[in-house]
């Protein structure tokens, strides 16, 4: 849901709580039916392996199948977590460690180890190709590029003396951004055409549950729902809220199908798409162009995920109207709650986020992709044009290049998306990433029987925990 921030970052304010709940269980709803029609098309039909979903059937036969080691796995992710909750309640109130770089220049320009065990437990779980696309692009973008737009003038930084982050990012965004689309488009676009003449497995006889006129009644509640939204809590115009729906179905087709072949949801990549089209329907609109994507882009994802759930239900033999239903009672609890922590925590988002304490890179390119097609190209610097040129090509590049390397040469290849993300986040945090996927690589390497059956575990407690324990220490 970034364009939520971005939406408020342009107008000034938050949505109150009842609106926003509103807003995220719509868009949340739709994808929920969208997906439930993609099921026996995608799943049944076309057999897709969903590799996320297939995981996790895998993981609950092996745990439900062997209580002791279920146990065992319940122990350290919580001891993980005790431990994140301890580390980081000991930093806020004994001593602050300290973010080690080498250099004071290093240090404005965020290339420093972040001492956070959520970014150590999220690069553990990334894998190592992630991680070491996540450190080339952080040194690129903040070690050669940076240091070059500061000497050269282009970039101000006199009014930051001692952080460079903010004015930094302003310019590399564009060709951060223009990587993590060309990349992104290019991939499921590869997936696409290579998956869509696929073979394809009969299933005419198999039963539709649990009818086609709940499905049928379920969608148009929830298109309605969402039309009706649009209209009145953005003013946005009822051909481009209706538009958004057929939209969010198509999206949600190419998105469910790339999750379906590879695991990695394009969504970002989606949302462009959807502001793109939109901001050539309703030029110099930001709201319309914000929020008519955001049914797209925030349907198209929820959708997607659902389809791994339907994956993994399907295999261990779990009723999909029951999945469904579970699923719109945690859309019910998780808008309510969801958008009540994000209204706690971030209250003022015009000067809470796009900094190095909240960089929230999602929420920059939804934010300026609006912008843009509100003003034109004008808006963006000269300098930065030709580098998103540049960044474009190579983005494509590297996508047809991974399509065609398997194994662990691929390793030598990044993927353009975490390249083009260290674009627009702390030098920090992607340095930090990286030494979380170095250490999980370590691990399998010194212990695989260990990492094999507790490393995951162990990075979610780290996860959890710091991320609980930074929830109630800003309630605090």
């Amino acid at each position: 849901m970034a364009p939520i921030p971005a939406l408020a970052i342009m107008t000034g304010g938050n949505l109150p709580w009842p609106t926003l709940a509103a807003w995220v269980f719509a868009v949340s709803f739709l994808g929920i039916w969208v997906g439930w029609y993609l099921r026996q098309r995608l799943i049944i039909q076309s057999d897709l392996v969903f590799p996320a979903g297939m995981a996790t059937a895998e993981t609950m036969r092996d745990m439900f199948s062997h209580g002791r080691e279920a146990m065992k796995r319940v122990g350290v992710l919580m001891s993980s977590l005790t431990g994140a909750v301890l580390f980081n309640l000991i930093d806020d109130v004994l001593w602050q460690i300290p973010r080690l770089a080498p250099s004071l220049t290093a240090k404005k320009l965020t290339l420093a180890f972040d001492p956070s065990l959520l970014l150590l437990g999220f690069g553990s779980i990334i894998g190592l190709r992630a991680g070491l696309g996540l450190l080339a692009g952080a040194l690129i973008a903040w070690g050669v590029i940076g240091p070059a737009l500061i000497a050269r003038g282009i970039v101000d930084v006199a009014g930051s003396p001692d952080d460079w982050f903010q004015p930094l990012v302003g310019w590399l965004l564009w060709p951060g951004v223009t990587m993590m689309v060309a990349a992104s488009l290019t991939s499921f676009a590869a997936a696409l055409l290579g998956t869509w003449h696929g073979p394809r497995r009969e299933a005419d006889r198999l039963p539709l549950e649990p009818g086609s006129f709940t499905r049928l009644g379920g969608f148009a509640l929830a298109a309605a729902l969402t039309v009706v939204l649009q209209i009145a809590l953005f003013d946005i115009h009822w051909t481009m809220a209706l538009v958004a729906i057929p939209m969010a179905f198509v999206l949600a087709t190419v998105a469910a199908r790339v999750v379906g072949e590879t695991s990695v949801a394009p969504i970002g990549a989606i949302g462009k798409v959807s502001q793109l089209a939109f901001g050539a329907m309703a030029p110099g609109q930001p709201i319309t162009n914000l929020m008519t994507a955001n049914v797209a882009g925030g349907a198209a994802g929820q959708s997607a995920d659902l389809l791994n759930d339907f994956r993994a239900g399907h295999e261990v033999g779990a009723s999909p109207a029951r999945q469904v239903a579970a699923q719109c009672g945690g859309v019910v609890i998780g808008s309510l709650a969801g958008s009540l922590v994000y209204l706690l925590l971030i209250t003022d988002p015009a000067t809470q986020l796009l900094t190095p304490e909240w960089p929230a890179p999602a929420v920059a390119t939804w934010k300026a992709v609006a912008e843009t097609l509100s003003v034109g190209l004008s808006g963006i610097p000269r300098s930065a044009l030709v580098a998103m040129a540049i960044a474009g090509v190579l983005g494509v590049v590297l996508a047809l290049i991974e399509r065609r390397i398997t194994g662990h040469r691929l390793l030598l290849v990044p993927s353009g998306a975490t390249l083009g993300l260290a674009f627009v986040i702390p030098a920090g945090t992607s340095i930090t990433l990286f030494l979380g996927a170095a250490l999980a690589s370590l691990l399998h390497w010194l212990a695989p029987g260990w990492s094999a059956r507790f490393l995951l575990s162990a990075a979610a407690g780290l996860v959890a925990g710091e991320s609980l324990y930074g929830v109630v220490a800003v309630l605090f």
